[in-house]
């Protein structure tokens, strides 16, 4: 293939502009594999980077897309021949490193994942970013010892693509799931999912939230930060695990030190972006297998490279749902 097709992001007058541009190999970044690209997915960064809505991209110019599943077509690395099928998600990609949304990628062979067997390459992308890390959510509070006798595990942003995910996860393993939305008309949808009670937003009360208040949650799973992060952490339950995803909500929290120290509560930082082994693979291991979640069809939809900027406008205006798979080459 002497060019290919990718969504370019550049700096212009100081204005952030994505345009699909054809570029070819040589323009492409360092690293020892060579992908042909099936598919890529949309992640609240992804809109973010490729409108100018949030500072993300750290190099201009730069291919978007922070995941990517195709096959290898060029390889410097023993670890992986030509003909496999592979996924690479996080680390620089689509920020300082150009991403997914082209027809052929370049990475480093440290940032590349084998496809597990029992996942096709648009299931990886279906799950993506926002799967591994609603996963990666799961196996560290496993590891903080929570269970499902221990009580129920609340969901926050639970209608987003992690969050969407961590409820199908959560529910499929044995968990009373309690989804936090602040979309009433999405209960429905929630419930489908595995959510054994769905709790909206705008009923609680974040203008008063006490050092401790009543304990309900032997587990979170949160991707707002600020004000709902303080409220969770003074319910929970002794002993609970709050895993901390996100931010769309805020950076900031505003919080005492109550819940840590009385109730033995643990906030575990969840970094999808830079992990590394024995994480890695086996989290994507667990996603094929005992964590893969159910309805991850019924979740996810595909689109055409050229609805890209539609869709990022979905995602800046709070309308996305689930998980959107962008076809390549497909595969």
């Amino acid at each position: 293939m002497d060019s290919f097709k990718a969504l370019l992001i550049e700096e212009r007058d100081a204005q952030v502009v994505s345009t699909v541009t054809q570029m070819d190999e040589s323009q492409l970044d360092a690293g020892e594999i060579t992908i042909r690209v099936a598919y890529s997915s949309v992640n609240y960064k992804d809109a973010l980077a490729a409108t100018g809505a949030g500072k993300i991209i750290r190099r201009f110019p730069c291919i978007g897309g922070i995941d990517l599943s195709g096959v290898v077509i060029k390889s410097a690395d023993p670890r992986f021949m030509e003909g496999d099928q592979v996924i690479a998600t996080s680390f620089d990609i689509g920020v300082a490193h150009h991403g997914g949304y082209a027809e052929i990628a370049r990475v480093p062979a440290d940032w590349v994942v084998p496809l597990p067997a029992g996942l096709s390459l648009y299931e990886a992308m279906a799950l993506g970013t926002a799967g591994f890390t609603a996963a990666l959510a799961v196996v560290r509070m496993e590891e903080n010892r929570l269970t499902p006798a221990k009580g129920p595990v609340i969901v926050t942003g639970a209608t987003g693509g992690v969050g969407s995910l961590a409820v199908d996860i959560l529910a499929k393993i044995g968990y009373h799931v309690v989804a936090l939305t602040g979309k009433e008309s999405e209960a429905e949808y929630l419930r489908s999912l595995g959510a054994a009670e769905v709790m909206l937003r705008q009923n609680i009360d974040l203008s008063k939230i006490r050092p401790l208040d009543r304990a309900r949650w032997a587990g979170a799973v949160d991707n707002l930060g600020g004000d709902i992060l303080a409220w969770i952490a003074s319910t929970m339950e002794p002993g609970g695990t709050i895993a901390s995803i996100g931010l769309a909500a805020s950076m900031k929290l505003n919080t005492t030190v109550a819940p840590f120290i009385l109730r033995g509560v643990s906030l575990l930082g969840i970094d999808s972006g830079y992990i590394r082994e024995p994480y890695r693979q086996s989290v994507w291991q667990r996603l094929a297998t005992d964590l893969r979640p159910p309805h991850l069809a019924s979740m996810s939809r595909k689109i055409a490279f050229e609805q890209l900027h539609e869709t990022f406008d979905e995602y800046i205006a709070g309308r996305a749902k689930g998980r959107v798979v962008v076809e390549l080459s497909g595969g």
